[in-house]
């Protein structure tokens, strides 16, 4: 199946292009972005050898509804998805901060909990927690946008002594963070579906903070089956989950987790299409339509016209 892993467009009023870990981010006039949702995959930072059929498209799909499903409690960036792959919207000056909201204990905060740690980010964590029991309260974990490399957790407290964000900035983020991990589990619940964990990116435009990037996708978010958590949970199961941490565990168990001297294991044809199809599962859960599956001739032309259609028109 083809898959897109690289972009090389030339759009009208073009100033720049960033090329991140999974999109490529256009820059119009300094004041569009065309942002494109590649099929490229990451993981403990890396971006690994080989695409994910669809995987752009999902969650290029599942971010553009939920940034329609929120607008209602906090702004966002979005102006329109003109290609299944492609949302276009207002630059934003991005906070060099990613706000991390965990409802669970799981992932890299339960590998750190059970490494000893009882403090992550400035908050202090229970002890006698199990993996993937429920915080009393959802809790605030940010970190540190990098250039490059990893992401480093950072405190509220350093956040803003450091001035990374200002006092009053950080607490709109931060009320913006719990009134969307609010309306994103009400929408994963009535799924059947748990959102474990998220991040949001915020922005500032003609000084209101904005929200922008993704939200609620499966490279951003994880989320539990609800129906037999509890079970699994009592038994100290692994729960049945839709995210992308069965791709990190797939890397772990190979021996690969970023580091250096480490070599990315081989994915196979049969890997590569079973991370398609659990993504392909997760928008179909977590949305309620059918996917429908983009055509797969000539992607990046099919995109350059478009994109070409739509700045026409924003432009009038």
């Amino acid at each position: 199946m083809a898959t897109l892993t690289k972009t090389d467009f030339n759009f009208p009023g073009q100033q720049s292009v960033y090329h991140g870990k999974v999109r490529d981010v256009y820059d119009i006039n300094d004041d569009i972005l065309v942002m494109v949702a590649t099929d490229r995959i990451s993981a403990f930072d890396v971006v690994l050898p080989e695409g994910i059929p669809y995987k752009g498209q999902v969650l290029n799909q599942i971010a553009a509804q939920f940034l329609d499903a929120t607008a209602d409690i906090v702004p966002n960036w979005k102006i329109a998805t003109p290609d299944p792959m492609v949302t276009v919207g207002l630059k934003c000056e991005g906070f060099r901060v990613e706000m991390i909201i965990r409802g669970y204990l799981t992932g890299s905060a339960w590998r750190e909990y059970k490494a000893g740690c009882r403090e992550l980010c400035g908050v202090r964590l229970p002890d006698g927690m199990r993996e993937n029991e429920r915080f009393p309260e959802p809790i605030i974990t940010p970190t540190t946008k990098a250039d490059a490399g990893h992401d480093e957790n950072i405190s509220k407290e350093e956040i803003i002594a450091q001035g990374i964000v200002d006092a009053h900035d950080y607490e709109v983020m931060e009320q913006y963070t719990r009134a969307l991990f609010r309306r994103g589990s009400e929408m994963a619940a009535d799924k059947g579906l748990i959102l474990v964990d998220t991040k949001y990116e915020f922005g500032k435009r003609d000084g209101k903070v904005i929200l922008i990037d993704e939200i609620h996708t499966p490279d951003s978010s994880r989320y539990f089956y609800a129906d037999g958590y509890e079970e699994r949970f009592e038994k100290g199961e692994p729960q049945r989950q839709l995210s992308k941490e069965f791709v990190r565990q797939w890397l772990i168990d190979h021996d690969f987790m970023g580091k250096a001297g480490q070599k990315v294991p081989e994915m196979t044809p049969e890997f590569v299409n079973s991370v398609s199809d659990r993504y392909i599962e997760l928008y179909e859960h977590i949305t309620g339509r059918k996917f429908e599956k983009a055509p797969e001739t000539d992607i990046a032309g099919r995109i350059a016209k478009n994109v070409l259609d739509c700045l026409a028109t924003i432009g009038k």
